[in-house]
């Protein structure tokens, strides 16, 4: 019974054209809610399965409005219903998707090309770290001597981001020439 006042009490606050001095609420799940204005108006007790809902004219013309909106007067209009109805700007949370939902996304998501690829460094032969400082030093702009031993020194890096696969391939071939190891993600 609170959850029928609560909901009367929205209905009354969304919808201020009602009168509130008469009003019928339900008694059992079957029962339609009565809402009385200047005269007596039952809502329709929801139709049988397999046929077509039949709405009030007042909501098929609204329908029939809003459809031939612009886009401008859309925005418009969700902006005059917002302040109206007194409905704040914060984002709807996100229901977490059950199990086998997520399971049936995952072979749509195998399906996608990588087309862009990062060069990693992840380690090298002491003996030709003097070799790899300086390719670094060549391979990445703006790195000076300093830096790239830096650079070096501090493994696993990330060479390059976001390149295409031949030049990845050509990446890699190159560090490995000077004794280091290389991975492409």
């Amino acid at each position: 019974m609170a959850a029928t006042n609560n909901l009367l009490r929205t209905i009354f606050r969304i919808l201020p054209q009602y009168s509130r001095h008469r009003l019928i609420a339900p008694r059992s799940a079957n029962a339609c809610i009565v809402l009385v204005s200047n005269s007596c108006q039952t809502l329709a007790a929801p139709s049988p399965d397999g046929q077509p809902k039949e709405y009030p004219q007042k909501i098929v013309n609204l329908v029939d409005n809003i459809s031939q909106l612009t886009l401008l007067e859309v925005a418009d209009l969700n902006e005059l219903l917002k302040s109206r109805l007194n409905i704040s700007e914060t984002p709807m949370a996100v229901a977490p998707m059950p199990q086998g939902a997520t399971a049936a996304q995952e072979p749509a998501e195998e399906e996608e090309v990588q087309t862009e690829f990062s060069v990693k460094l992840m380690k090298f032969d002491d003996a030709s770290k003097v070799k790899l400082i300086k390719e670094i030093k060549a391979l990445v702009d703006g790195m000076n001597l300093v830096q790239a031993k830096k650079y070096v020194e501090s493994l696993p890096q990330t060479v390059k981001k976001s390149i295409p696969k031949e030049e990845a391939e050509q990446l890699k071939k190159t560090l490995e020439a000077v004794g280091a190891t290389v991975v492409i993600e």
